[in-house]
C-alpha cells in the first residue's frame, strides 16, 4: 500500500514522498535546549507547542504514520532584476517567489489524503503545510528523504533543500521507509561561514534572533539599528546559507512545477512602492503570497529598512 500511495504523491506533482513511523522526537532534547536559550525570539508558539513537537504522536490522536512530501521551489540561479522603474529593489527567498504555497500544498496534500482513504478504508487522516506543531524535518529524516544540514535545513540527496515539506498524517499503519542516517555534511562548514549575521551559534544551532529569515518574517515590532543593519538588501527572507550548499549548487535543479511559477512583483519588488500601498492595495498585490505573514506593517518596515541601508548619501 505505501508503494501505492507514492505512485499517488508523485501524480499529483510530489518531488518525493517517503512513509515514517509516528515516535518520539530524536531530537527531543536539542529542541529543548535550543528554546532554554531564547534562540526561538519571539516565536512563543514554538514553546507552546514543544510537547507535540518532541512526541508527535500527541498531536492526532490514535495516528500511527507520517506521509511526508517533498516539493521543489528551486527559481534557478539567476536572480530577477528590479522591475521598470525600481529604485530600491529588495531581495527575496526563492520559497516566496510565487502564490502561497500553504494554499498550493494543502490542495494537493488534501487530494494525497483522500487517497489514502480510498486505499485505506476507515483511516483518518490529517494535512500540515508549515503550520502547526509538526516536527516536519525531524519526520522528513525518519521517512528517509535526507538529513538535516548544519543550517538546520532538510537536505534530500537528489534535490538539494529549496523543498517544501508537507506531512499527512494518518491513523492508518503503513510500512515505513528506512531512516535516513548518514550525515552527508562531513566536514564542511560553507553555510556556516557565509551567514552574513553569524546567526550560527554552531552546526544545527540557529540563533534567530540574528536571522534575517526571522528578522524580516518572524519578528514583530520596529527594528533596532543594528536588526535594520543586519537585513541588509533582503525584503523577505534569505536564502544565503542554501546558495553556498554544495548539495545544491550541485544538484537543485529549477522547478517545472505550474503550482510554484515566478511573480515578478513578489520575486522582485520595489522597496519604495512597498512602503506606500494602503492596505487594501497590499491585499491585492500580496494577499495571496508569503507576504501576508509578515502583513503590511511587516513588509513596509522591511522595506524602510532596505531603503535606508542603501540610500544614496547625501552630498
Amino acid at each position: 500500500m505505501s508503494i501505492e500511495i507514492k505512485r499517488r504523491a508523485a501524480a499529483l506533482g510530489f518531488a518525493a514522498t517517503g512513509i515514517a513511523p509516528l515516535e518520539k522526537n530524536p531530537h527531543a532534547a536539542e529542541l529543548d535546549r535550543w528554546l532554554a536559550a531564547g534562540h526561538a525570539g519571539t516565536m512563543t508558539y514554538l514553546h507552546r507547542q514543544a510537547e507535540k513537537r518532541k512526541d508527535p504522536r500527541k498531536i492526532m490522536p490514535h495516528a500511527r504514520s507520517a506521509v511526508v512530501t517533498l516539493s521543489n521551489y528551486f527559481h534557478g540561479w539567476s536572480a530577477p532584476g528590479p522591475g521598470p522603474g525600481a529604485h530600491y529593489p529588495g531581495r527575496v527567498a526563492q520559497y516566496a517567489w510565487s502564490s502561497d504555497y500553504h494554499h498550493v500544498l494543502g490542495n494537493r496534500l488534501e487530494q494525497l489524503a483522500t487517497a489514502i482513504r480510498e486505499l485505506m478504508p476507515g483511516a483518518t487522516t490529517r494535512c500540515y503545510v508549515d503550520a502547526g506543531p509538526v516536527p516536519e524535518r525531524e519526520l522528513a529524516q525518519l521517512a528517509g528523504l535526507g538529513w538535516i544540514g548544519k543550517n538546520m535545513m532538510l537536505i534530500h540527496p537528489e534535490l538539494g533543500s529549496f523543498t517544501f515539506i508537507g506531512v499527512v498524517l494518518t491513523d492508518a499503519e503503513l510500512e515505513p521507509d528506512l531512516p535516513f542516517e548518514a550525515d552527508r555534511c562531513g566536514t564542511c562548514r560553507r553555510c556556516l561561514d557565509a551567514c552574513p549575521t553569524a546567526a550560527f551559534v554552531g552546526p544545527r544551532d540557529l540563533d534567530a534572533r540574528a536571522c534575517i529569515s526571522y528578522l524580516t518574517i518572524e519578528h514583530r515590532g520596529e527594528f533596532s539599528d543594528t536588526q535594520r543593519a543586519q537585513v541588509g538588501d533582503w525584503i523577505f527572507g534569505c536564502d544565503v546559507c542554501q546558495d553556498v550548499c554544495p548539495w545544491n549548487v550541485s544538484f537543485a535543479r529549477a522547478t517545472t512545477d505550474p503550482g510554484f511559477e515566478r511573480r515578478p512583483e513578489v520575486a522582485a519588488p520595489d522597496a519604495h512602492a512597498l512602503s506606500v500601498l494602503s492596505d487594501d492595495q497590499f491585499d491585492r498585490h500580496y494577499g495571496d503570497t508569503p507576504f501576508s505573514r509578515p502583513g503590511r506593517n511587516g513588509m513596509r518596515r522591511n522595506a524602510a529598512a532596505v531603503r535606508a541601508n542603501f540610500a544614496p548619501p547625501v552630498t
